[in-house]
């Protein structure tokens, strides 16, 4: 028999992009002999991030509908007509088994193509709220796996299992010991883990550089602060690192096993992906929810992570004022935050990437033989 041949289309942020990843890998240990190709664009962050994680990526040539008027949606017909046409190119070259939609502008003529061309389209998706794509896919769609039962209304609901989002396995493989060396921490200290999401959130490193005095110097914490490339310059310039020899600021963390293993707790934005490693590696959060997102399912993600006790919910508006005193209040209780780490690792989903792809594979099966 051939070898089954996945395409996985994935583009724009990490919350699109680490999911896919996750599949591929479980893919690949389902069965090591699958040949998986990545589409996505250039001018995002998967074209650094697929080949970092061992696997092929081609481009097509597409950006969002701007809402607003702007002059970029002039070309969009353009390059739209590009995509469909290298969408078409790519299909006929590699000529999946199955395509796999994880969410993005770039999925979406891979997708109708696919759709169009009869080959079967698997639909992977992260939030309560579905992203345009997913949406406008899901008539195509032989199986939809979500992560919360809300997404059911958006999408064809007799083709959705929920299995939760798929997350990188190695999450959970590093002590917190190392995760302490790795940094340069060490245990005495509790340390704080900020993470603004792959493009980094402008309201949050403001809450943070307002409080940072607060919160190294009189809370006494070891922080690591994900800031986002396009804050990071400016930062940089600001924040005089030599006063905080305990902080690490940086503009995206690699080494996202040993930032985990060494949190006691994380502030976030809370993104579906995001939320999903924070249950898989029973991190306490506290999540202040993007007002810029459609449906505001950020809102929605938080709220569910909130009541399940798993995490504190701070609006963004109030972040500037609210945060020092209740990360202060969090970090300092040892029994809360245990209480947390039970709630978040009950929310876990550890097999979606597994079960995920053994229903890729059993889909791809059917049509090898």
């Amino acid at each position: 028999m051939a070898n089954p041949k996945i395409l996985i289309a994935a583009g724009g942020t990490g919350g699109h992009v680490y999911p896919a990843i996750a599949i591929a890998d479980a893919l690949k240990t389902e069965n090591s002999s699958a040949e998986i190709l990545f589409v996505g664009t250039r001018d995002h962050m998967e074209w650094k991030a697929v080949p970092k994680a061992g696997y092929e990526i081609v481009h097509v040539w597409i950006d969002g509908f701007h809402r607003r008027l702007t002059l970029k949606n002039l070309v969009f017909p353009f390059k739209l007509l590009t995509a469909l046409v290298q969408s078409v190119n790519i299909l006929s070259k590699f000529k999946p088994q199955v395509v796999v939609s994880c969410g993005g502008y770039v999925a979406g003529p891979v997708g109708w193509i696919a759709g169009k061309k009869g080959i079967p389209v698997v639909i992977q998706e992260q939030n309560s709220f579905p992203g345009v794509t997913n949406r406008l896919l899901g008539k195509f769609a032989r199986k939809i796996f979500t992560a919360f039962k809300e997404a059911d209304q958006y999408l064809p609901a007799d083709k959705t299992m929920i299995t939760g989002n798929p997350t990188r396995g190695t999450l959970t493989k590093v002590e917190k010991e190392t995760g302490l060396r790795s940094f340069g921490f060490d245990s005495a200290k509790p340390v704080l883990l900020i993470m603004g999401g792959s493009g980094g959130a402008r309201s949050i490193n403001e809450a943070i550089q307002e409080n940072l005095d607060h919160l190294h110097n009189k809370a006494g914490l070891q922080i690591i602060w994900q800031c986002g490339s396009r804050y990071y310059e400016d930062l940089k310039t600001s924040v005089n690192e030599e006063e905080y020899k305990n902080l690490r600021l940086t503009a995206f963390i690699d080494s996202m096993p040993e930032a985990y293993a060494a949190a006691d707790l994380i502030i976030s934005r809370s993104g579906a992906s995001s939320c999903s490693e924070f249950m898989i590696t029973g991190k306490p959060s506290v999540l202040i929810p993007s007002p810029n997102v459609a449906g505001d399912h950020q809102t929605m993600n938080a709220m569910a992570m909130a009541d399940a006790g798993a995490s504190e919910l701070l609006l963004d508006k109030d972040a500037k004022s609210a945060l020092p005193e209740l990360v202060k209040r969090l970090i300092t209780d040892q029994e809360k935050l245990k209480q947390m780490n039970i709630a978040a690792l009950k929310l876990a989903r550890p097999d979606a990437a597994k079960q995920i792809a053994q229903e890729i594979l059993e889909l791809a099966k059917s049509r090898l033989n």
